[in-house]
């Protein structure tokens, strides 16, 4: 929105100023597009912060597994128990290039699917992928 864009050199990508400020959804699309052309998820893992708990996920945090091939799903929702204090997440993922989304399904438990506790043991398994809990990660 501030008019930076991603130049590409070889392997190299520096921002730089090529385009006015500006606010509107059409500015907003046209950064997007421009950024999806090269971000990946090594890109995304390296330029999004960890999360520390899984207590403090938020919608919008992702799990990331930056390589090649890597894969991310992004933290769509979070419910709390009021009583209990327990929370739940919704997840949802895409396909390169960004594609419409779609929620995942929980095959580990099929009572609380499309839903995912944050309580789960061990490594986070989705339909296509495994994370880590390490892998929460957040834009700034």
């Amino acid at each position: 929105m501030a008019g930076g864009r991603p130049i590409v050199k070889g392997n190299k990508v520096s921002w730089t100023q090529t385009s006015k400020k500006c606010s509107d959804k059409a500015c907003l699309v046209n950064y997007l597009f421009s950024l999806y052309n090269y971000a990946g998820t090594i890109s995304v893992e390296r330029e999004t912060k960890k999360i520390n708990s899984l207590n403090d996920m938020q919608p919008g945090d992702i799990f990331v597994a930056g390589g090649s091939p890597g894969h991310a799903v992004t933290v769509l929702d979070v419910a709390v128990n009021e009583k209990t204090g327990k929370k739940i997440f919704l997840l949802c993922q895409s396909y390169m290039p960004a594609q419409e989304i779609h929620i995942l399904k929980n095959f580990n438990n099929q009572n609380l699917s499309p839903w995912y506790d944050t309580d789960f043991e061990g490594d986070l398994e989705t339909p296509e992928w495994t994370f880590k809990k390490s892998n929460l990660r957040r834009y700034e």
